[in-house]
């Protein structure tokens, strides 16, 4: 699908691609989201470039991944996917300026790109070109990656809580730690996501501010600026974040290798504490001859009287020893 926008912040969706024209002159970006090869062939034809095909973009080289060609920049960046599911993704999308227009490329919806159309009527007149849209573009991508984070910052907060808030009266399933595990390592991965995503922004952040046409709009370069800015700060934060996920997790593992240890402990105690009668009874379990007990009217609960107080002692003994 292909959507063009005006500077007049009206949008025509281009469904005939049987008689190529060229575009309006007030078109000053035009939006590819999942485009066929038909639509690419129709785009690369009204403006003289070559547009990258989804192989392209997988790329990871920086030089397939941002150069100027023909005069038109390309560039491309990876965006946090599906941040409100248990799976976030990357998905490449490539930034195209050629003259005074912004062509994206994209097979995928991130929320950026609906939060940017929806506000695209909000921008004054002077920052309606190109160069100038994707910057204001990247500010809000750059901005929803801060609001992923912040969320995800909360969410292992609130784990954080559970993994360590254990002690509380209510009951948990004996495989709860277990179960958190799997929590702590959907945190790291969108935490990991959001990283690489980061770094290639600051990478086209860089590129992009060298440009003759960034360095020509001074408002459009001081928000560049920011941003990379932007970006550098949540990296630091991303990289926090990360480090007490690790904590986290070595914490859960640690707390999950207590438990198992107070199992055996217990364990160890009982065949400790039993080991006494079991001795007993082995005793006069014996089929010896002469042993008095035997005749004894009192014997047999004089066995399990000794029984009784030969685990009662070793019990108690543990306890004042601070072993149980």
């Amino acid at each position: 699908m292909i959507t063009a926008y005006c500077s007049n912040c009206k949008s025509v969706e281009i469904r005939d691609l049987s008689q190529p024209v060229s575009f309006p002159g007030d078109v000053v970006w035009i939006d590819m989201v999942e485009p066929s090869r038909e639509e690419e062939l129709y785009v690369e034809k009204v403006l003289g470039i070559e547009v990258p095909t989804r192989e392209d973009l997988k790329d990871i080289e920086p030089s397939a991944r941002l150069y100027i060609e023909n005069d038109a920049v390309f560039m491309t960046a990876s965006l946090v996917w599906k941040a409100e599911t248990d799976a976030p993704t990357l998905t490449d999308v490539a930034f195209i300026l050629t003259g005074n227009r912004l062509v994206t490329i994209r097979y995928a919806h991130p929320k950026s790109f609906a939060l940017f159309i929806a506000a695209l009527h909000r921008l004054p007149e002077n920052w309606r070109s190109g160069a100038a849209l994707l910057a204001k573009l990247l500010e809000t991508i750059v901005d929803r990656t801060a609001e992923i984070l912040e969320t995800s910052v909360s969410r292992i907060d609130i784990l954080s809580t559970h993994v360590f808030g254990r002690a509380k009266r209510v009951r948990k399933p004996s495989n709860y730690l277990e179960q958190k595990l799997r929590d702590i390592a959907g945190h790291h991965r969108m935490i990991s996501k959001l990283r690489d995503s980061l770094g290639s922004l600051s990478r086209l952040l860089t590129f992009f501010h060298t440009i003759p046409a960034i360095q020509q709009d001074h408002e459009a370069k001081e928000l560049c600026r920011t941003i990379s800015r932007d970006i550098q700060s949540l990296s630091e934060h991303a990289s926090f974040v990360a480090a007490n996920i690790t904590f986290l997790l070595d914490a859960s593992l640690g707390l999950i290798n207590i438990e198992q240890n107070s199992i055996i402990k217990i364990f160890s105690i009982a065949s400790v504490v039993f080991l006494p009668p079991t001795l007993v009874a082995s005793i006069y379990g014996m089929n010896f001859q002469l042993m008095p007990e035997l005749a004894w009217t009192a014997g047999y609960p004089y066995s399990l009287a000794l029984m009784v107080i030969s685990a009662v002692i070793p019990f108690f003994f543990f306890r004042w020893k601070g072993w149980l």
